[in-house]
């Protein structure tokens, strides 16, 4: 049955007094389902005694997750909500919350719900906002006349506490109210700002936006509270919404400090975060994100891209969120620490986890217990700006995201006497292979050879599977005659690093023989190339058989190479240099008779003349382009071409490389025949 809404009701309903928008709370989206509660109807006999106990449940707030939402006029199947909404009828809104309100006197100690009629697809629900209460634990009556019990939520579910041995959980924990809920007495309600509150408001689409009085919006959010006659802040208003959290909680800012690759330790780099707490995520967010390199690679014969992050950004987020909202800032002086080395980052908060949560907890695949919360009110300021997860969600994304990234596994720890806990996030292991080669390089320009040979080795000896640290580690043993060890690095790269870089470990390898003269072993390593290559391992392979003397073989790794071939231009030149090669020695070996060695050779030397002519065109070194010319005379003059196309060629080489003294021999032996 379609509810209609009357317009003076509609406009009541529309000035939403809930610090969170009503579609975030029914799909879940900033709220876990445990903490909302649905009924379709409403029914003094069953629906309000039922109500009555899950307030209840809700203000005890046994995990300190700042109670939950009931709803009244939505139905559910299987705790989701089905939409559209059956409804309430708007005459209903009233009588429903005056049963409430009275019933709830009954709760001991007393507590009341905030109301907030809703419009939600043209029709009329009410919503219960049960935040946790700061005077708990409460009893509720079981029923009509039944006796006072002190319900909990266990799940989804409202329960007695006793019943199912949880009571004595309850009063032990419950006998205090959480740190960031607590008034703060030495503040001012002028400590907070405004303009900041009604930023967050707007960023959660909040109806409460719309209320002009300031105070008032405070006393929703729960942010404040009545002390002697006045509103003073709650701990939690001024963590989020003061200047200077710190001139309250000394140490609350997010330092990072990024170390270094050498083995002094030296600091390379510090900044600090300061502000409200969600605005030091936020900002601490965008430095580490800047950081975070990003590696993209197109794959061959299909559009996607294989790709990797030194650090992927949701694992970041939730690392450093769950610092933020899981830290203690109750006489705690530590700031969050993130510290940056080559191989990793450690996101460091003080103290360690609350009792209940243990090192088996924190493993792939565990799950973490429903222990009570650190800070109920500032993990709901979190979850409703989208930064924090559901409960109990965020490591297990952390450990998927980094798997996905194909990082190594992420590790949380803590110290028997929980003083710290420490995430701690390994680096791609292609990053710490980029940052060593990297930091390489520069020690090499400074004249450090030999300490730019130790930061590779000491890189490697961490990574062996990393094709560019044996790759490079190769080479410089090459260079130093040392090939017993760059033999050792490729058979220890063999049983560590990946199949797909294989190939172009073998070539480097294959290089390094060439260089040292070793040409035996470079063409029995040669034969160890797999048949599938990538484009970019056909080419290096096809210059390798060409330093070899193979050219039939260079020829075959160029057709494998495909297209990509004709996008370089030392591919290109190469393979061009190649169809000569091949075509020469075709013509030196003929018959007199042997047509079939004659109409290849100048099929060959055609496609050499097509690539050539393409070298030509592509911007490239001049020295590139001048013997692209002198080869292309050379071929023209094979062909039989006009004697002038065939100077012209030679002329163009000349322009572009004047020193060169074959292309002007080669010029006048033309004119003498």
């Amino acid at each position: 049955m379609l509810i209609l809404v009357p317009i003076t009701l509609r406009r009541l309903a529309m000035r939403s007094i809930l610090p969170i928008n009503i579609n975030d709370i029914i799909f879940f989206r900033s709220v876990e389902s445990a903490r909302v509660e649905f009924k379709g109807g409403w029914d003094e006999d069953t629906t309000g005694y039922q109500v009555l106990k899950t307030i209840c449940a809700f203000s005890n707030d046994l995990h300190n997750l700042n109670g939950g939402y009931i709803i009244i006029g939505v139905e559910e199947e299987n705790g989701v909500a089905i939409m559209p909404p059956k409804g309430i009828m708007p005459e209903q809104i009233d009588h429903i919350q005056r049963w409430i309100r009275g019933n709830c006197n009954r709760i001991d100690p007393e507590y009341q719900p905030v109301f907030s009629p809703e419009v939600l697809d043209d029709r009329m629900i009410l919503v219960l906002w049960v935040p946790g209460s700061d005077v708990r634990p409460h009893r509720a009556p079981d029923g009509p006349r039944g006796e006072k019990k002190y319900w909990i939520r266990i799940g989804s579910e409202t329960v007695d506490a006793e019943k199912n041995g949880m009571l004595q959980q309850l009063l032990q924990l419950t006998a205090r109210v959480p740190f960031d809920s607590r008034r703060a007495q030495d503040a001012r309600i002028e400590d907070l700002r405004e303009v900041k509150v009604r930023e967050f408001l707007r960023d959660v689409r909040s109806g409460l936006l719309d209320e002009p009085d300031s105070a008032e919006i405070y006393r929703r959010m729960r942010i404040s509270a009545r002390a002697n006659g006045h509103d003073i802040p709650v701990n939690a208003g001024l963590l989020l919404f003061s200047d200077d959290p710190e001139k309250w909680f000394p140490g609350v800012r997010i330092e990072v400090v990024q170390f270094s690759a050498d083995a002094t330790g030296n600091v390379q780099e510090e900044r600090i975060f300061r502000g409200g707490i969600h605005e030091q995520i936020r900002d601490g967010l965008r430095y580490l994100e800047n950081i975070s390199t990003q590696h993209l690679e197109k794959q061959d014969d299909s559009f996607r891209i294989r790709g990797w992050v030194s650090y992927p950004i949701p694992a970041l987020r939730e690392t450093l969120v769950n610092a933020v909202y899981h830290r203690s800032y109750e006489g705690v002086y530590e700031p969050i620490k993130i510290y940056l080395y080559p191989d990793r980052m450690e996101v460091i908060n003080y103290p360690g986890p609350v009792p209940g949560i243990q090192p088996e907890h924190l493993k792939p695949g565990a799950s973490i217990p429903p222990v009570p919360a650190r800070n109920r009110l500032i993990g709901e300021f979190l979850k409703e700006l989208r930064l924090a997860e559901g409960r109990g969600t965020g490591l297990k994304k952390v450990f998927a995201v980094m798997n996905q990234n194909g990082s190594p596994e992420p590790r949380f720890e803590f110290d028997p006497d929980r003083t710290y806990f420490r995430a701690v996030l390994p680096a791609h292991p292609e990053y710490v292979a980029i940052t060593a080669l990297r930091d390489a390089a520069h020690l090499r320009a400074l004249g450090k050879n030999k300490e730019a040979v130790n930061r590779v080795e000491e890189a490697w000896r961490f990574l062996p599977g990393s094709a560019m640290l044996s790759a490079e580690l190769m080479r410089i043993y090459g260079e130093n005659q040392n090939l017993q060890k760059a033999e050792d690095v490729f058979e220890a790269f063999k049983s560590e690093g990946s199949k797909s870089a294989y190939p172009y470990v073998l070539n480097t390898l294959v290089n390094v023989y060439v260089d040292q003269k070793q040409t035996e072993k470079a063409k029995a390593l040669m034969k160890q190339l797999p048949t599938l290559l990538s484009s970019a391992d056909a080419f290096d392979a096809a210059i390798l058989a060409r330093r070899l003397g193979n050219q039939k073989m260079a020829h075959n790794y160029f057709e494998r190479a495909g297209d990509s071939v004709l996008s370089d231009v030392r591919a290109l030149h190469e393979f061009a240099q190649t169809k000569i090669d091949i075509a020469r020695n075709l013509w030196i070996n003929r018959s007199g008779k042997d047509n079939y060695r004659r109409d290849t050779n100048r099929r060959l030397l055609m496609e050499a003349r097509d690539l050539l002519e393409r070298v030509i065109q592509m911007e490239a070194p001049p020295m590139r382009h001048a013997w692209a010319w002198r080869d292309l005379g050379r071929v023209l003059k094979w062909l039989k071409a006009p004697m002038g196309d065939v100077k012209n060629a030679y002329y163009r080489a000349i322009d572009l490389l004047p020193e060169e003294k074959r292309f002007q021999e080669e010029l006048r032996h033309l004119d003498r025949t």
